[in-house]
């Protein structure tokens, strides 16, 4: 994609070009969709809760001390993956309540004291209505509810972009008025035609259903994201397989994800995870060189901590994860 707007579809039949939302949607969870793949999403990239060394351990302390600050003894983990997060919350503190939340099965290696409920994935939530107080968090499970993809065309009109199931793109029509709303006030036109937007009030949506779900307690959504200062001209859909940033193709075969306009969703704060992290005082000192003589083991897990802290709020990088915190 450049600056020059999506080049010309070659020749395809009608009924291959979708608009991006719904080809988004089917390519992660369909029945063949990405997400429901048996390798799950470590088969193909890191994320905070698994695949690099000590911050999924970092991300469950923070994650529990939220809930501790809040009075509140039970987690609940929307978009769960395989539950690393979950399992390294019962290792930290085996009395939390714990419930996942995923479009699979549950994990066979979860303990029997985890809780789990099938979701239809994407913005759709399963009954959940949760009368017991709880912190609800949904990690990097917004960046993956499919979302509009529009584009200005040539006289400065937001058009929705369609793709067929090589990843080919053409513009098809404006898009809805309630999403042409929503640009108007959370992503200010750039005036450039190839300009392109992903339109959050699907997210927005989810959001909400997310928040109306809980009774009592504090609703998290951690994710990568904008704020409308800083939102990416030419939008953010991209896609991974296999460890690596592919083209974003919709058969299934990758995940497909787009940054989070965060100041859209309602909220009573929002900051970076390096400020969170320190203000929860995860961070550790250096430790003395003494101690490698006196309890190597010691000197070694302490290194790998400071380690890990390292590369959980590094900026850019991890670090700049947003944290969108509700109390309900």
């Amino acid at each position: 994609m450049t600056s020059g707007g999506t080049a010309p579809a070659p020749p395809s039949t009608p009924s291959t070009w979708r608009p991006w939302e719904i080809a988004w949607q089917e390519a992660l969870y369909g029945r063949a969709g990405f997400y429901r793949r048996p390798e799950g999403p470590a088969g193909h990239f890191a994320t905070s809760a698994q695949g690099i060394p000590g911050v999924g351990e970092l991300l469950a302390r923070a994650v529990a001390s939220l809930a501790a600050r809040h009075g509140l003894r039970h987690v609940v983990d929307v978009g769960a993956g395989r539950g690393e997060l979950l399992g390294r919350l019962h290792d930290l503190d085996p009395g939390l309540a714990l419930t996942g939340v995923d479009v699979v099965e549950r994990p066979c290696a979860l303990g029997e004291s985890v809780a789990w409920v099938r979701s239809p994935g994407g913005p759709d939530l399963p009954g959940l209505p949760l009368r017991e107080p709880a912190l609800v968090v949904a990690h990097e499970w917004l960046d993956v509810v499919p979302a509009p993809v529009v584009e200005l065309d040539e006289r400065g009109s937001w058009r929705l972009v369609e793709v067929a199931g090589d990843g080919t793109e053409r513009l098809g029509d404006a898009p809805a008025e309630a999403d042409l709303a929503w640009l108007t006030a959370h992503w200010p036109s750039p005036g450039e035609a190839g300009a392109r937007a992903e339109v959050g009030r699907a997210r927005d949506g989810a959001w909400e259903s997310l928040c109306r779900n809980v009774s009592r307690g504090l609703v998290v959504a951690v994710d990568y994201g904008h704020e409308r200062s800083s939102r990416p001209p030419f939008g953010s859909l991209t896609a991974f397989r296999d460890g690596h940033e592919v083209a974003a193709v919709p058969d299934g075969s990758c995940d497909l994800t787009a940054h989070v306009a965060v100041d859209s969703l309602a909220h009573d704060r929002r900051l970076r995870q390096a400020d969170l992290f320190g203000e929860l005082g995860l961070g550790t000192a250096t430790p003395a060189y003494d101690l490698a003589r006196s309890d190597p083991q010691a000197y070694l897990r302490a290194l790998a901590a400071r380690s890990a802290f390292a590369a959980a709020t590094a900026r850019p990088g991890l670090g700049d994860f947003w944290w969108v915190l509700r109390e309900v």
